[in-house]
Parts: structure tokens; sequence; C-alpha cells
């Protein structure tokens, strides 16, 4: 297979104009799925189920069972639309989206097609250096998921080289919202960024909501992104490609800028555009082709049979517009400003998708600069290694509350380490694992002073050199003590100790 072409970036857009367009996916985390009684897996408690245990009839498409709408996905679904900036629909309707599913028992998708809950909206994201773009929001309506397929006997774990396959039926049926952009027209140079920063938008949305535990990595969020290029000056649209289920940020990112140069290449050799699905490859970072894309009316959408209109009281809507949490660029910016950060340090934050947890760990009783520190460094990089999201690690409270323990002088940073290993192990809060490792700093100058004794009477010459007024030369006794006390020493009272001595 020959290797994919792709032009230079800045090349590219010299060349043409990039049009994007979204189509994000959110799981709801309503207790039950949205056309049947069975546990939700989008809600936390239920995402390491067995296959096939969340499970009813109506999941299966197991004749004679019937579909009931789930009130609260539609409370949630209006939040959400509202949050967006739409209209809400005074009467809507949902339809059957026919198309092969091997993972939808009855083959076909309840989804909504000419009657969304949701209309005409927009939103503001903000981009990193403070910039605001506006993207503009065509629809957001409420749909299930579909199950899952886990290839088996190949060695890629994709369908191609597959001797079979399984079907877990638990996600089918779980309450999505779609979010469905206009096309996004002036993104230029900055189209990978602004994607990034509007997938990061909805994720914070909907967590503000509470309507979503929105982790990109578990598919509780995903994003579809449509890209197409026309050359500059020209009117008419080009032909778009929709790459599939973009599972982080970063790749959001990445995959609309290579799909920028790859159709750019293309375009510019006089080809031309398939109109297609493209898979997002994470370890090449690079796109590969899936399945020609499909106009509505390939669907065959017609109104479901087994479901009445929704039709939301003006009252409700109003409630839970009164209810609405703050907009994520408002929120941000007054974060920023009560934190104190300067640019890069709110960023890192920012881009971590760590607010939240930054935010409850002040809440709980320290400092913005401890909050950012534990969650952006130690947090992460244990995150990091394990693959796995930073908050599901360690408690708001419990980083707080080793904080606590620094500042009271209980731990040193290095032994703060520790405990938190300690934490995050199980071991119980920060104070039960200092008590059960017996890692408290020694606060007793008699213990201490003792230590110092031992390791001056190793170093007979290092008191003289002191007293001559090399104080540097303490390092070596401190480093002695601290071994010593197996790191449990205050090193800076260690010092003071050693300078008190050497005055004698």
């Amino acid at each position: 297979m020959s290797a994919v072409k792709l032009m230079d970036y800045d090349k590219a857009l010299e060349l043409f104009e990039p049009v994007l367009g979204f189509e994000v996916h959110v799981e709801l985390n309503t207790e039950t799925k949205m056309f049947s009684d069975a546990p939700n897996p989008a809600n936390a408690r239920n995402h390491d189920a067995e296959p096939n245990t969340l499970i009813a009839p109506v999941d299966l498409g197991l004749p004679g069972s019937l579909p009931v709408v789930n009130a609260t996905a539609v409370r949630s679904s209006i939040s959400l639309g509202l949050a967006l900036g739409c209209s809400i629909a005074e009467s809507c309707r949902f339809a059957r989206k026919n198309y092969f599913y091997p993972d939808l028992g009855k083959n076909y998708q309840i989804s909504q097609y000419d009657e969304p809950i949701a209309f005409e909206g927009s939103v503001e994201v903000e981009l990193e250096d403070g910039t605001l773009v506006t993207i503009p929001i065509e629809r957001a309506h409420m749909e299930e998921d579909a199950g899952k397929l886990t290839h088996m006997g190949g060695s890629t774990g994709r369908i191609q080289g597959a001797e079979y396959s399984l079907v877990d039926y638990n996600r089918a049926g779980v309450p999505l919202v779609e979010i469905v952009t206009k096309p996004i027209f002036g993104a230029e140079h900055r189209a990978p960024e602004i994607a990034k920063a509007y997938v990061a938008t909805i994720r914070d949305i909907v967590r503000g909501l509470g309507i979503s535990e929105a982790r990109l990595e578990r598919g509780n969020l995903r994003c579809d992104a449509n890209v197409s290029l026309r050359p500059r000056g020209q009117e008419k649209l080009g032909t778009r490609t929709e790459t599939k289920n973009v599972n982080s940020m970063r790749s959001v990112e990445r995959a609309v800028r290579y799909e920028i140069q790859r159709q750019a290449a293309i375009l510019a050799e006089g080809g031309t555009i398939t109109q297609e699905t493209r898979h997002w490859h994470e370890d090449t970072g690079t796109t590969s082709p899936g399945r020609p894309k499909s106009d509505a009316d390939d669907y065959r959408y017609f109104p479901e049979p087994d479901l009445l209109p929704v039709q939301p009281p003006r009252e409700l809507v109003e409630e839970l517009r009164a209810a609405l949490p703050e907009q994520p660029v408002a929120r941000r910016r007054r974060l920023k400003a009560e934190w104190g950060f300067g640019d890069i340090e709110f960023q890192g934050v920012v881009n971590a998708g760590l607010l939240d947890e930054v935010e409850a760990t002040i809440a709980a009783g320290t400092t913005a600069d401890a909050a950012r520190k534990w969650w952006t460094g130690e947090i992460s990089r244990i995150a990091n290694e394990r693959e796995v999201d930073a908050a599901s690690l360690v408690s708001a409270a419990n980083v707080a509350a080793l904080q606590q323990l620094v500042d009271a002088g209980t731990l040193t940073d290095k032994l703060a380490r520790q405990v938190l290993e300690g934490v995050i192990a199980g071991e119980g809060s920060p104070q039960e694992v200092v008590d059960a490792r017996g890692l408290a700093v020694v606060s007793d100058d008699g213990a201490l002073i003792a230590a110092i004794d031992e390791a001056l009477a190793a170093q007979p010459d290092v008191l003289a050199k002191i007293k001559d007024g090399k104080v540097q030369a303490a390092g070596a006794v401190i480093g002695a003590v601290m071994k010593a006390m197996k790191g449990q020493a205050d090193a800076a009272r260690v010092r003071e100790l050693i300078l008190e001595r050497a005055a004698q």
C-alpha cells in the first residue's frame, strides 16, 4: 500500500479554504436507557458490567417489545439545547433511521430527523490566546446508541482479518444527544485549534449540566469531524469527509489537520475527494477509508409509529433555562481571575481537562497554586503512566487533605508523594496512609540532633568548614541526616540545627 501524500499545511491553506462541521454524540448518564428500563452503562456505576447483562427486550429488538421514552433523558436534552443557545421545539417526533446495524437488534435506530428537540443555536468557544469564535449549531437531537462489536481472531482487533465477532448489547439503547453544527467558515489556519476548542467546550457544558461523564476515552463523548476544502475564490463547497469517533482533544486537532493536508494534496493533483467516513488511527496519526457516506434519503427515515410526539411544557423549559450553569467561557475567565493564574498556568489546567478538579480541590480547603501543582503534576504523571483519567485516581477532598498535611509540616513534598501513592492504591485517606506507613516528618529536635551528631562524627572536617564561612558544606551533613531518617526529616530544620551547632 503506497504512502498517502500530504501537502505542507501552510501551502494547503494558501490554495484552499477549509470548511468544518462537527457531530458530537453525548451519552447521557441517566439511570436507565433511552427506551427501556435496563440500567444505563453510560452511568459510571454500570461502566464495567459484564457483556450482555444490562439489557431488556427492547434493547435486543425482541418481537412485541415496545419503547417507552426516558423522561429524564428528555429533560437533559432540553437543558443541553438551552445551554447551546437553541430554540426548544414545542412538539417533536422520533423517527426510524434504517441502516444495517449488526449491533442493534431491531436493525434500525430510533433517532430524530426533521423534528429535533433543539435547533438553531450557537456556542462561543475560546482559543488559547483568548480569541472568541462563535460556532453555529444546526440542531441537537435525541437518539439511542448502538451496541459494541468485538472482533476476534485477528492481530489488530479490527474486522479486517478477524475470524468472528462478538456483540455486546449493553450499550444498545443508551440515551444520546447528537449535536450537529452548521458549516463553519473562516477557520483558516486555526481550523485544528478551533476543532479542539469546540469539543472541549461541549465537554465543559455537559459536565457543568451534570448530564454526562463526558469522558472521551470511555466514549461518553464522541466527535465526528467533517472537513472539506474549496479552492480560494470558489463559492461551491467541496466534498466532505467525516472522520469518526475521535477519542481525545489532541486527536480531534490532529485529525482535522491531517485531513486538510491529505485532501489538499489530492485536489492539487487534479483528483477528487470521496464523500466517505474515515477512521482515525491514533498510533500513526492518519485516517483511512471507512464506508461511502450516505445522505439522509438513503436512511429511509419515517416517523416512529410506537412513540407519541414529545411536547415539553413551556413551564418546564423555562424552569430548566433558569437552572443553567455559567457558560464555559465566562466561567474560565472568572476562575482565572480568582485564582490569579498567568496565561500559561491556566491554559495548562484547561488543556489537561482538570478545571473541575482544581476548582473542587480549592473549595475543599487548599490554595489555587497547590491544587494546580498536584493535578497537573504528580497526579497527571501517574494517570499518563496508567493511561487512565486523572480524576479517576483520587478525590479532590483527598488532594486538599494531602496538601494540608504538607502545610502543617507533617509531610515534606517527597513524603507527600508517597502518601499520594498510598491513597491511589486504596489504603485510605492521606492521614490514614501517614499513620499506617509511619510517614510523618520527625519533628523531635532531640532525634534530629542525635542524627546530626552521628553525621558530623563521620565527617569531622565539615563543622570546621562551616565555622570558616563555608556554609554550603552543610549539604553533606543534611544529606546524611535525611538518609538516616529515611526522608522523614525537615531539611530546612536540619540545616538550622547544623548552623546553630556551628555557631556554638
